[in-house]
């Protein structure tokens, strides 16, 4: 059967790698800024959303300093929840049922206290899966760039709120020259508490900072993982285990990962038994939905139905979703994609 952009709108989504502080609407903060006296490069809408995407950093470092501008207008409670309740409004009008929200509760200190950083854009979550239906959880991410005595403190955080929507710890930031290992010890301290685990790897970085995350960091999945295939044998490892690879394309471009669409290794790792995931990173930022991500991955490579099946079900068989709710969600989205035509 024909993939086409209707068909991949309508089939039922997960995704695993988005941050939330890079995917606000441009209209909300235009707002927040009014609001708060925040200095906007411009209060046009479109103008707006055409500033804050990314086409011409020359690495990953210049691309993250587009994050400052969105951290402006999300130093308050009631922006940090609003903020995440759109995240899922938008989220269910792009067919995605289930969707995991990451960012650093640090980068809102001292704004806001360490409770109210987490709170929040919990209690945004929540009211919009109440509203939509979809799904959502919290990953905590510690950042390469501050001290790792932060990180600790913000695993003990991401402990505290495991029962509440708190799923998993991250470590995302400036990769090169800013190995996992420096940041063990706040993943000790999350896997320790229950929480599950993810890193960015392989992304500025080459194998050694995916062997890092693995062995250092205890990592259960992979975000992006595009320099795996540097090192056969870790490549191997990874696949015999079933890391799953958080993926994100259009995110790879623009921060000069890789040269081009076609030169992504997405569908030389899926045809290599790994497990895949397709994911945005950022909707603002690279300006992209995900159903335009998956339709993007399809067209460039030539994947089929069946194979765009597997890749969606690989994201929800890979959420870090508590197994009495994954159970009823996966059975749901398994007769979905038998019965989407």
């Amino acid at each position: 059967m024909t993939v086409g952009a209707d068909l991949i709108r309508r089939l039922p989504k997960a995704e695993l790698h988005v941050h939330l502080d890079g995917s606000l609407r441009p209209e909300t903060m235009i707002e927040l800024a009014a609001a708060h006296g925040v200095r906007l490069p411009t209060a046009d809408p479109d103008a707006l959303a055409e500033y804050m995407q990314v086409r011409d950093a020359r690495n990953l470092e210049e691309y993250l300093g587009r994050y400052d501008v969105t951290l402006a207008v999300m130093q308050t409670p009631e922006a940090l929840e609003r903020i995440a309740y759109e995240f899922v409004v938008d989220a269910a009008a792009d067919g995605v049922r289930y969707v995991e929200a990451r960012y650093c509760p640090a980068l809102h200190w001292p704004a806001l206290s360490r409770a109210a950083s987490v709170e929040s854009p919990l209690a945004g979550l929540a009211r919009g899966a109440a509203e939509t239906g979809t799904i959502a959880r919290l990953i905590v991410c510690g950042l390469r760039t501050l001290p790792p005595a932060v990180s600790v403190e913000l695993a003990e955080l991401a402990v505290g709120y495991r029962d509440r929507g708190v799923v998993a710890l991250d470590l995302a930031g400036a990769e090169a020259g800013h190995p996992p290992e420096d940041h063990a010890a706040a993943f000790d301290v999350a896997r320790a508490g229950g929480l599950a685990l993810t890193c960015h790897a392989g992304e500025a970085a080459g194998p050694e900072s995916i062997r890092a995350a693995l062995d250092r960091c205890h990592a259960q999945r992979l975000g992006h993982g595009v320099r795996l295939r540097e090192d056969a044998g870790l490549l191997e490892r990874v696949r015999a285990a079933g890391i799953p690879l958080e993926m994100c394309p259009t995110s790879n471009v623009h921060t000069r990962t890789v040269a081009d669409l076609a030169a992504h290794p997405i569908r030389e790792y899926f045809d290599r038994g790994l497990v895949v995931t397709v994911n945005t990173d950022s909707r603002l930022i690279d300006r992209i939905t995900l159903s335009e991500e998956v339709r993007r991955v399809c067209e460039q490579f030539a994947f089929t139905r069946d194979e765009l099946n597997r890749l969606m079900l690989n994201a929800f068989e890979c959420a870090f979703l508590e197994s009495d709710a994954k159970a009823p969600l996966l059975a749901d989205v398994r007769r979905a994609l038998r019965e989407a035509a």
